[in-house]
């Protein structure tokens, strides 16, 4: 299938992007000042560049040499076994999926990619599934990090976590059934080559594919395969974090100097998103039972690093700014969306699926508020039914 297709050279969406362009340039530099923005994108971009996409690269490989291992050796064929009876009705992906799920929720959401990389693992899988794979790791990103640092923060916040995992649960499922719907579409599925599929990967998860040498050197040409791939991952989605999540951070954080000026330092932005949350408080409040307009700030933070959004919890809790039940929606719409905008075009890619790219985006963007939604209403009621 081609990527590219030709267009007039000069046409109108030429103009309207440059407008665009000019504009949103004149809007960061009047606010910021010319010289501190661009000194702003450079400092944010290469502090991403060594915290976030060398941290990710290097879970990436450690996940990919565990992830390995576990195929190699038949585990991924066991839990295929014992949980498809579970994954089919809730995701309806094979068991094998719930590997994704651990995977991720252990680390990051790149991890899941270097599963994609191992044929015992994606023969499991349906063609138009695969694809998923990422809504699915997605949805439980950075997971235990993010449980156990709000836990950290306050032990009473415990119920609050509970319940915001339970909702990123519905909010992964949301998000994978409304991907597979695109995924369907996109592959030309229908209800007879799907039959035939499902035939074919139950002939193919009777048996499994094993390395050549003992088991000392499969062992270790697992590991060193899995990690391999993990190094792959790692730098396809450079581009995507540095450009997306750069400015994602710059539209939701303000000026860091003491007296509220620009000292050009990183994720210095100029803080429109809390500016526009605070339009629309009564629907935030209704749907996520947000305690202020700067809760919103956490799970919009979310969108480009959940773990930028975890260092700005203690400042708001000391603030009184954001609640327990602020945590729940937190926890499940952090952990669902875990710097899905940053990632998700990479992991696409990595994929080999970037044309559908914009429908896993949109996909988990109604899983995460679905999630955030769900998480507000069950904590309320936990609360009730608690007294």
């Amino acid at each position: 299938m081609n990527e590219f297709r030709t267009k007039k050279a000069v046409s109108k969406e030429t103009f309207v992007f440059l407008a665009i362009l000019i504009a949103t340039t004149v809007y960061f530099g009047t606010t910021m000042g010319f010289d501190v923005m661009f000194d702003v994108i450079i400092k944010t971009a290469h502090d991403l560049l060594l915290d976030t996409v060398f941290k990710i690269m290097a879970i990436a490989v450690l996940a990919g040499a565990f992830a390995a291992l576990m195929t190699e050796f038949g585990v991924v064929s066991l839990i295929n076994k014992v949980l498809s009876p579970i994954m089919r009705p809730l995701y309806n992906l094979p068991g094998a999926a719930s590997l994704g799920i651990i995977t991720t929720y252990l680390s990051d959401n790149p991890a899941i990619i270097s599963l994609t990389k191992d044929k015992s693992f994606t023969k499991f899988f349906k063609e138009h599934e695969i694809p998923t794979l990422c809504n699915l790791g997605t949805a439980f990103g950075m997971g235990m990090v993010l449980s156990f640092y709000l836990f950290s923060l306050n032990a009473d916040f415990l119920p609050a976590i509970i319940v915001g995992n339970l909702s990123a649960l519905i909010g992964s499922i949301v998000s994978v059934k409304i991907m597979l719907h695109h995924t369907k579409k996109y592959y030309g599925v229908t209800k007879e080559s799907e039959r035939e599929s499902s035939l074919s990967a139950e002939q193919l998860s009777k048996v499994r594919e094993i390395r050549p040498g003992n088991t000392l050197e499969r062992f270790l040409e697992a590991i060193l395969d899995g990690g391999k791939n993990g190094v792959e991952m790692g730098l396809a989605i450079i581009p995507g974090v540095l450009v997306i999540c750069t400015a994602v951070m710059m539209l939701t954080f303000g000026p860091q100097g003491a007296n509220g000026e620009y000292i050009g330092a990183a994720y210095e932005g100029v803080g429109l998103f809390p500016q526009l949350a605070s339009y629309i408080a009564p629907v935030l409040e209704f749907f996520f039972g947000f305690t202020s307009t700067e809760a919103v700030t956490l799970p919009i933070t979310s969108l480009g690093a959940v773990g930028a959004a975890m260092g700005m919890v203690p400042r708001l809790l000391d603030g009184g700014l954001i609640a327990s039940n602020d945590i729940a929606v937190f926890t499940a719409m952090g952990m669902c969306w875990s710097g899905y905008l940053s990632t998700h075009v990479g992991m696409m890619d990595a994929l080999g699926v970037k044309r559908l790219a914009n429908k896993a985006i949109i996909s988990h963007t109604f899983g995460g508020l679905a999630a955030g939604i769900s998480a507000n209403y069950i904590y309320k009621l936990v609360v009730l039914v608690m007294g």
